[in-house]
């Protein structure tokens, strides 16, 4: 645990530190039996191009490494003394979700001794983002994203923001800007669109945000895992709580395909 002396004159970060210390995700997928109730799975003719769904969180047992992501969640206090997370807009030259808001992050290499390392290199190679000035305090539980990539959050508090001076890698990020993290609980600047997939209706959140950088839409998985280290950080459902999807039929489908596309060499 980090003593005192590291979250500098932040309070703020030395108690979120001290409550993060012994999170542990929740387990996921518990209960994955076949029930032969009406869910779908690879059985109902499902592939795996198929997959809409951008923010499902499922298990990340027995992944293989090439398979596996992980995002830095970067939190500093704000000049309010509210808590800010630091997003990226990915280059425009990107052959995968070009112009998107991320969080810093992408695959595992082999050189990477877990998630953790994963997401600082990333966030050095992206935006400069020294490791030195970051405290890894947590991760989250795992997401799959729409190509059945398990990803994983890694939360890391920043002390001493002003020491970060931002490069960034014009291959990958076109923009940097930083977000109230409480904004992911909120209805202000929230919006959702229901979708449908196999029978399955479900919700994509979606959040607008403008800032001297100009205006940016988080959404999708950036959004899911947002909302979600949101929920855990504040220790409060959003206030949207309604419009959240039950996600237990879906996690079985996702589940199924996961194993299968897994043991496909």
């Amino acid at each position: 645990m980090a003593c005192t002396e590291e979250w500098g004159r932040s309070q703020m970060l030395q108690r979120l530190a001290k409550q993060l210390q012994f999170y542990k995700p929740p387990p996921v997928l518990d209960e994955l039996e076949d029930d032969n109730d009406d869910g779908v799975g690879l059985s109902s003719g499902i592939s795996c191009n198929s997959l809409a769904v951008r923010n499902v969180k499922c298990s990340c047992a027995n992944n293989l490494r090439e398979r596996r992501a992980a995002v830095l969640i970067c939190l500093f206090e704000g000049p309010e003394g509210e808590l800010r997370v630091i997003l990226t807009r990915r280059s425009m030259k990107l052959a995968s979700h070009p112009g998107d808001v991320a969080l810093p992050g992408g695959k595992m290499e082999e050189e990477d001794a877990d998630e953790s390392a994963t997401a600082l290199r990333e966030a050095m190679e992206e935006i400069g983002l020294n490791s030195g000035l970051v405290q890894v305090v947590a991760k989250l539980e795992c997401f799959m994203s729409q190509h059945l990539v398990t990803v994983v959050p890694v939360i890391g508090l920043v002390a001493e923001i002003e020491d970060f001076k931002p490069v960034l890698n014009p291959d990958e990020v076109d923009a940097i800007f930083d977000v109230p993290l409480e904004m992911f609980l909120k209805e202000h600047n929230h919006r959702f669109e229901e979708r449908e997939w196999m029978g399955w209706k479900y919700v994509l959140h979606l959040f607008d945000f403008e800032s001297e950088q100009g205006k940016f839409l988080i959404w999708g998985l950036t959004a899911s895992i947002l909302i979600r280290a949101a929920s855990v950080i504040y220790q409060q459902p959003p206030f949207f709580q309604g419009h959240l999807p039950d996600f237990q039929k879906l996690q079985k489908a996702l589940h199924n395909v996961h194993n299968v596309n897994s043991n496909v060499p």
